[in-house]
């Protein structure tokens, strides 16, 4: 190497450092060099020269103002900025780098980048403060501190809207309801959107609240494909099935719901496992209610009603016999309903013989 060539360069002194001229002539051979072996390997077998280009339906970024396209991604305030010009390309960009372990509560609480999800189920969609839970807190604040807790609860309650006072006694009643019906996260989610946007709508004033939630379940968990009988919300609310049904219709005239008439197979799970039966029972009786369905049996006849005449007599096919009593204080329907959905279904589906041969 020439004397003059330095052996260590400074970091500082880089921007301005020099390639020596013997150090060009070497770069510019070793170009020529791999240039003539790229060319000889070209010709031989099993080796190909590509360009590698972009796929067509791929799209390359470039910056709007200068036609750059190399960026910079500053994860601190989540931007994506061109490194030619400092224009912000992309803002409130997501951090997907793992996060940090934590072995306890504590730790997760410490560590977590972000708050609970945004959920219709709270009335200030789990976002907002609270100043105390109760009166009872008033004596965990220090005696010097209790009149300025007194204080700031008071105008938090003065400073409240009606609307959220309203959505935070109806929520708390819808939970109890979901609860009691065993209904899915999902229908409990769109039941309390349905809600709020009843009540900007104006359609809960002069009518009960509890009828209004009470018709939106019944509509949400028919659409989800787990309904409820109106005897089941009736009980579950303490309203009237004739008022929840006036509320239904309102609900659904108002707010442009099309609701389809519930399906008897959606029943079956659910009536099943309140009588103990077996998943061969249940498979039985939904292939009993996709034939019946198959040769039109089901029109205008009460979908619990087949739902239970479908058990009864799957439950025999399959050997385990329920009386049609047990059945029908499970379903809710009377036991003459049974009796003529299970002739009419044992009739037209031909199976009578073997219904005949499993009951001896």
């Amino acid at each position: 190497m020439a004397e003059d060539t330095p052996q260590n360069i400074p970091r500082r002194q880089h921007d301005n450092y020099e390639v020596p001229d013997d150090w060009k002539e070497e770069e510019e051979s070793d170009t020529e060099e791999s240039g003539a072996d790229a060319e000889d390997l070209e010709g031989e077998e099993g080796y190909e020269l590509r360009q590698e280009e972009a796929e067509e339906g791929d799209t390359v970024l470039t910056c709007s103002e200068c036609g750059g396209q190399q960026f910079e991604e500053d994860s601190s305030k989540g931007e994506l900025i061109c490194i030619s010009c400092g224009t912000v390309i992309d803002e409130d960009r997501i951090d997907k780098s793992a996060e940090y372990r934590a072995f306890n509560a504590e730790e997760k609480e410490k560590k977590a980048r972000a708050g609970q999800p945004l959920t219709y189920t709270k009335h200030d969609m789990g976002v907002s403060t609270e100043i105390g839970k109760g009166s009872g807190e008033l004596y965990k604040v220090s005696g010097n501190k209790r009149a300025q807790y007194y204080r700031l609860r008071k105008w938090h309650k003065r400073l409240t809207k009606s609307k959220d006072r309203n959505l935070g006694f109806a929520l708390s009643e819808l939970n109890s309801m979901i609860s009691n019906l065993n209904l899915p996260e999902s229908v409990h989610e769109e039941t309390a959107r349905l809600y709020e946007k009843s009540v900007d709508q104006g359609l809960v004033r002069g009518r009960s609240m509890e009828s209004i939630i009470s018709a939106i379940i019944y509509i949400v968990a028919r659409k989800q494909g787990t309904p409820r009988t109106l005897d089941e919300i009736s009980d579950a609310s303490g309203i009237e099935k004739r008022e929840i049904g006036r509320a239904y219709r309102y609900v659904a005239r108002e707010l442009g719901l099309r609701i389809l008439p519930a399906k008897p197979q959606d029943y079956v799970p659910r009536f099943a496992g309140k009588l103990q039966l077996s998943g061969e029972v249940q498979a039985r009786a939904r292939q009993i209610l996709k034939e019946a369905r198959e040769r039109d049996l089901l029109s205008g006849k009460g979908p619990t009603g087949l739902a239970a005449a479908a058990l009864y007599i799957a439950a025999v096919l399959e050997g385990e016999k329920r009386t049609q009593r047990e059945v029908a204080d499970v379903v809710g329907v009377t036991e003459v309903t049974i009796r003529n959905r299970y002739k009419e279904l044992a009739e037209k589906l031909g199976l009578e013989d073997e219904l005949e041969e499993k009951s001896n």
